[in-house]
């Protein structure tokens, strides 16, 4: 449920609350119970639960948690955006297997991911995957009004697995994926994906 590497991320906002909640106690006993509430609504967020992943090479899966808020033709393809609240697990994983041959980062606003400007005009890092057979899958990490650290844990030239994490964004945010022309989106508008075992799209 909870892995060292997502703690890590939010080691300073815990530390933050564990220290405030001390201090409270020693000189604020309301102050702790905020404190408390915080701090597991905190660590809950860094959550990082097992997923199980679909084997069939043909589908691709969700890069995030969230709702599916959008399903937009795109030049050479389809995108899927996916909104993240608060509450969603905040990893991101890898729709294919394959070798990231290409990661960009784009500085911007922090528009609130609702607004359709977010998606041209915020923070995001792009990162594109190619599978052994030159298929190839690009997720964006979008950054939100709260979400305003992009986390890369893989970089160009890195072998992923399907469902592998490949980055986490802090508090609400949005990803979308793109997949080439041809694949067959598989979910709906207003479904909640589960990154990683969620079916996205197939391939044709």
């Amino acid at each position: 449920m909870f892995t060292l590497r997502t703690l890590l991320e939010g080691k300073w906002p815990i530390l933050i609350l564990v220290l405030l909640g001390i201090a409270g106690w020693l000189w604020c006993k309301p102050v702790v119970a905020v404190c408390l509430l915080l701090l597991v609504f905190t660590i809950s967020f860094f959550r990082d639960p097992t997923r199980v992943i679909p084997p069939d090479p043909k589908d691709i899966v969700s890069p995030a948690d969230g709702k599916v808020v959008e399903i937009t033709p795109v030049e050479g393809g389809t995108m899927v955006a996916i909104f993240l609240s608060v509450f969603n697990v905040h990893t991101q994983r890898a729709p294919i297997a394959g070798t990231i041959t290409s990661v960009s980062y784009h500085p911007g606003k922090f528009l609130d991911v609702r607004n359709p400007k977010s998606s041209a005009e915020n923070e995001n890092r792009v990162v594109l995957i190619t599978g052994a057979d030159g298929y190839r899958v690009k997720v964006r990490q979008i950054a939100g009004l709260i979400a305003r650290r992009i986390v890369g844990w893989k970089h160009e030239g890195d072998r992923v697995e399907k469902g592998e994490h490949i980055g986490m964004i802090r508090f609400g945010s949005r990803v979308e994926i793109t997949v080439p022309t041809g694949a067959a989106i598989v979910v709906k508008l207003g479904e909640t994906a589960k990154g990683g075992e969620t079916i996205v799209a197939r391939r044709n």
